[in-house]
């Protein structure tokens, strides 16, 4: 067996046994989409069905923490789960920024300083404990632990300095929607055109998905007197929330067709391997 050979099982081995997809195109559309319904379904449920912000975050927090046990339980990358849990965190995101904000009177420009710090804190310690900070990684129950807390740091902080440009500076969400996106465009630049790190990239980008999917959201779902385009919370969300149930959908099929071919690649190369000791 040549080294080539043996590092390419090794690395469908590594991918294989990772508990995060890789940053695909569909994964970031997927991420967006998310980011939009954990703005609109947050409102929809404080809002429309008057639960509060309080009792909405216990009843998005209590759902967040069975999904996380789902996810950590699981051996390997489940589109299913994985996504759930991202749609969970990203409610239970907004609704922490949103009590200190509304509950607690705490300004934006300090919760988006407090949630910085607290990103960055677990990034030191993430890459104090594990040496890298890299998704592909994603392989032992601390190193999971790391991310979805860095996850829910993200999406908090986006959340806070979302609302910090679209609201607290006047700005509107269609313009925070376009200052977002090409904020992202210049990262995807810097990343591809100028080698900028890759983990400080996606990271970044991540941060600033949290943003450009809550404007989104509210550009979509505020009524027209506020800047939005009147479509209510309850049509957006089901909109986006049936977009990421199909493309969940398209996933799963095509990660169990992998898996199908992959096994079918090992069983050739065994008997390929048999044959040749045989000669």
């Amino acid at each position: 067996m040549t080294a080539s050979v043996l590092e390419n099982d090794g690395n469908k081995l590594s991918m294989a046994r990772n508990k995060v997809p890789e940053p695909t195109a569909t994964f970031w559309i997927i991420k967006v989409l998310a980011t939009t319904v954990g703005e609109t379904f947050a409102d929809f449920l404080a809002t429309n069905l008057n639960l509060g912000l309080t009792n909405t975050t216990y009843v998005m927090g209590a759902l967040l923490v069975i999904a996380l046990v789902f996810q950590f339980r699981s051996n390997r990358y489940t589109p299913g789960i994985y996504w759930l849990a991202v749609v969970l965190i990203s409610v239970v995101g907004t609704l922490i920024t949103d009590n200190l904000t509304d509950n607690f009177g705490v300004p934006l420009e300090a919760t988006t300083v407090i949630f910085a710090i607290a990103l960055l804190v677990t990034f030191v310690a993430w890459f104090a404990s594990e040496r890298t900070l890299s998704i592909h990684s994603i392989k032992t129950t601390r190193r999971e632990a790391f991310y979805w807390l860095a996850i829910l740091f993200t999406f908090a902080l986006g959340t806070a300095a979302g609302d910090l440009i679209s609201e607290g500076l006047n700005l509107g969400y269609g313009t925070s929607v376009v200052i977002f996106a090409v904020a992202i465009a210049v990262i995807t630049g810097l990343r591809f055109g100028a080698r900028l790190n890759a983990v400080f990239a996606f990271w970044f980008a991540y941060i600033l998905t949290r943003p450009l999917g809550a404007s989104l959201g509210d550009l979509l779902a505020q009524p027209a007197g506020d800047g939005g385009l009147a479509l209510g919370t309850v049509t957006t969300s089901i909109v986006f929330l049936g977009a990421i149930l199909g493309l969940i959908v398209f996933l799963t099929i095509d990660q169990r067709r992998k898996v199908i071919t992959a096994s079918k690649e090992d069983i050739a190369y065994e008997l390929e391997s048999e044959l040749a000791l045989e000669r």
